[in-house]
């Protein structure tokens, strides 16, 4: 055949869209061109692409090649269109001839990715992971209108142990171009990769399947109050802004967080993976929540995500786990405004000129902060040396809008007696089974977290007694509340119920969430 047409994926954030590789070769003099909006690394696959053809024992045709790549308005970048490149060619030359079986599923059902080496070998590609997530839900579709088999994903041997754990696909690995041409003719077919994500996750489960976590609770003595936040913080996913002096244990309860939340699922944890493949080549899976605490001079790209080439940045990363923002006032104002609509979306896009990616930032945040600059405003210990005028400066760092997103405020104090007094608190594996059974109830009520709870979900299970009613409308007129606060100070009012397994919500259980809505010391 003279034309060859096979699929594969390009890369746009975290989607992959199909792209379809054309391969032409007509009379002429001999050229090698490549369309459809490719980028300078596509463009090189020229020099690639013929150069493991001739290694790989075949012979580059004579002729006028054009390789397309479409559609065309999808840029097109890296070298993972090497692989359908070459095999192309050798289908358009004569060089490669399909089975019939074969024939039958190149086009429809199997996606090639790989990038070449002058040698022949395949080199690994970026996200495979979000490839393979991208050709199982087109399969899964396919499949619901006309009962295929599973999509046959074909990748370099390294990248197919990572895409092999996504369910509903096929995936073959291979380490040569030769290997791959084999295949396709059936001269030597290549097995299917084992999946071995479970076996992985099962290796870092600790006793009773769960992992161990790296800080305990117990560390922390006194601060009942704080733990008891955190706890409520960790059942529902509520967002926890703590202010207090320094030394008081703020970053020391954040960085506890990770270890009272369940660990992630199976499908949570090759989504996360995924996302972090985007970064770097081989990500690892694991159960253990993720958990980023990102410098206060970061700026706005690294923190949401950006630059030319946009990729990922902390919030994306801290998708289905923990993003900690430690001295939250030092952040840059803009910074801090770029996460509000985040918070609110779990999700971020990044428009440039030539493209617009999304990326999942489904996080939990909890952020650290001083009263005032010198950090001892409040404090029975030690005086403030700040001026109104600077503390005011100080707080105004953060917005009102910014504010009005989290779920609850704490103010911390110090002990009136010596730490080493004061009894620790209970462990992490005691609260985590506390705050399981609790998740646990609340998706078997509304299939999702109560931080994630909209406002239709909230009239059918945000319900309260009349007193706690009228306590609500007279707290809300008093404070000021948004109709956001007064929701947000519903759904932590929610989470302790579910804690204390009561269907409607009682007046002390809307006390107890009002007071982890602490107004900031003025």
């Amino acid at each position: 055949m003279s034309l060859a047409v096979l699929a594969s994926r390009a890369l746009c954030g975290m989607h992959a869209p199909e792209v379809f590789v054309e391969v032409h070769l007509a009379q002429g003099l001999p050229s090698f061109t490549i369309v459809g909006l490719p980028d300078a690394g596509v463009r090189e696959s020229r020099e690639r692409v013929r150069s493991a053809i001739l290694s790989s024992g075949y012979s580059f045709p004579a002729g006028r090649l054009t390789a397309n790549l479409a559609p065309a308005d999808i840029p097109k970048e890296s070298g993972r269109f090497d692989l359908p490149i070459a095999l192309g060619v050798l289908l358009a030359s004569g060089q490669l001839v399909l089975s019939d079986n074969m024939a039958q599923q190149v086009l429809p059902g199997i996606v090639f990715a790989g990038e070449l080496s002058l040698t022949g070998a395949l080199v690994p590609v970026a996200a495979p992971l979000v490839i393979a997530l991208a050709a199982a839900r087109a399969g899964r579709q396919e499949r619901a209108e006309r009962a295929d088999s599973r999509p046959i994903l074909i990748l370099p041997a390294e990248n197919a142990r990572l895409a092999a754990a996504v369910p509903g696909l096929t995936v073959i690995g291979a380490r040569t171009l030769r290997e791959v041409a084999s295949h396709l003719d059936e001269t030597t077919v290549l097995a299917p990769v084992t999946p071995a994500v479970q076996a992985c996750l099962k290796s870092q489960q600790g006793q009773g399947g769960e992992e161990a976590p790296e800080l305990c609770l117990s560390d922390v003595r006194g601060q009942q109050v704080a733990c008891r936040a955190l706890e409520v913080a960790a059942s529902g996913s509520h967002g926890l802004l703590m202010s207090g002096p320094p030394g008081i244990g703020k970053s020391m309860l954040a960085q506890r967080l990770p270890g009272i939340l369940p660990p992630l699922d199976e499908n949570a944890a090759i989504e996360v993976a995924a996302i972090h493949s985007l970064q770097q080549r081989t990500p690892r899976f694991s159960r253990k929540v993720p958990m980023r605490a990102p410098h206060h001079s970061s700026s706005a790209a690294a923190l949401i995500g950006g630059g030319a080439n946009p990729r990922p940045g902390q919030i994306s990363l801290a998708h289905h786990g923990v993003l900690f923002l430690d001295e939250l006032p030092e952040f840059q104002r803009q910074v801090l405004e770029a996460l509000r609509e985040p918070m609110e979306t779990g999700e971020i896009h990044i428009a440039r000129a030539n493209r617009s990616v999304s990326y999942p930032c489904r996080f939990q945040l909890v952020a650290a902060m001083n009263p005032c600059p010198c950090g001892y405003l409040g404090s029975v210990h030690r005086s403030c040396r700040c001026t109104p005028e600077q503390i005011e400066r100080y707080r105004a760092r953060l917005s009102g809008p910014f504010l009005d997103r989290m779920d609850m405020l704490l103010q911390l104090t110090p002990p009136a007696q010596g730490w080493q007094q004061l009894p620790a608190s209970e462990p992490s594996s005691v609260v985590r089974q506390r705050v399981v059974r609790c998740r646990e109830r609340q998706l078997q009520r509304q299939g999702r977290l109560n931080a994630l709870l909209t406002p239709d979900l909230m009239d059918q299970v945000c319900c309260t007694d009349s007193e706690a009613a009228l306590l609500l409308a007279r707290a809300g007129r008093y404070w000021g509340w948004s109709a956001r606060a007064v929701h947000r100070v519903l759904r932590v009012a929610r989470t302790i119920a579910d804690m204390a397994g009561v269907g409607q919500i009682r007046a002390n259980d809307l006390t107890e969430a009002m007071s982890f809505r602490q107004q900031l010391t003025r």
